[in-house]
């Protein structure tokens, strides 16, 4: 992203660089991904929200992961898909626009790791406590703009250095030890079934934690070297992206209810049919 403005209040954003050739080709396939990422998880809430025997704080959380998933890709993907039809030169924003974007995108990602680390205790809670799971009480970035400001930014890098920090740091430290508890269960534990039950409850999730842990740390080291920006730009790309196509996979067809649930909305269609 470059400071070639006509005024104060609009921005040239760079997007993507995508051949004359793979135009189309590119714009076919972000657009069929951003489709696939509406429908799934919208129908993932609806299917929730429908089903009475699945309103309980479990599947509510299940609701906020494919939330925050729409949330994410709405902000970033429809703004790219125009990028791609439009000239570089006529990639134009709003600075108000460009700062709802980065707010939007930032609260996608902290969303994403807060809940996630959730779920990670969640999982901990019904392997190593199981009878307490029964019980329930009642694509603007801030780097990006930092680039842009003529004063000193040091407050703000300091104050993004240290959240990003509390950030990773508390995901990662609760997120490790709770694997690391589950596995002690585990270990000491000659329950076959149990242990089964873990590893495929468990190797999902983590698979989706270290994904979005990933790019998340991808996307912070690139963004110090300006020589690997169009690898950032399709890391800052991917994890939007990504993430929110496996959710309502994993999260949705691999939980017994919620797949019950999907496999006689299917029968009952093809019954009427």
């Amino acid at each position: 992203m470059e400071n070639r403005t006509y005024n104060d209040h609009v921005l040239l954003l760079e997007g993507l660089k995508v051949p004359q050739q793979s135009t189309y080709p590119a714009f076919t396939l972000l657009l069929i991904t951003y489709i696939f990422i509406m429908v799934a998880n919208i129908g993932l809430i609806v299917l929730i929200s429908m089903e009475r025997s699945l309103h309980q704080p479990m599947y509510i959380l299940f609701c906020n992961l494919p939330l925050n998933d729409i949330v994410g890709a709405t902000v970033m993907i429809p703004r790219l898909l125009w990028d791609i039809l439009t000239t570089a030169p006529e990639r134009y924003i709003t600075y108000i626009e460009c700062v709802i974007q980065a707010f939007c995108a930032h609260l996608f990602a902290t969303t994403s790791h807060t809940i996630l680390m959730i779920m990670a205790f969640d999982r901990y809670v019904a392997i190593c406590n199981p009878l307490r799971s029964n019980i329930f009480n009642p694509y603007c970035d801030n780097a990006s703009l930092f680039k842009l400001s003529c004063e000193s930014v040091l407050i703000n890098n300091i104050y993004g250095f240290t959240f990003t920090v509390v950030l990773f740091v508390s995901s990662i430290g609760s997120i490790s030890l709770t694997y690391l508890k589950i596995a002690i269960v585990c270990l000491s534990s000659k329950n076959s079934s149990l242990n089964s039950k873990a590893l495929t409850t468990c190797s999902t999730h983590l698979l989706v934690y270290l994904i979005v842990i990933g790019f998340g740390v991808t996307i912070i080291i690139l963004h110090r070297f300006p020589k690997y920006a169009e690898l950032g730009q399709m890391c800052s790309v991917l994890f939007p992206v990504i993430p929110t196509c496996l959710n309502p996979i994993i999260y949705g067809l691999q939980t017994k209810e919620i797949k019950q649930r999907i496999f006689r909305v299917f029968h009952r269609a093809k019954v009427a049919a």
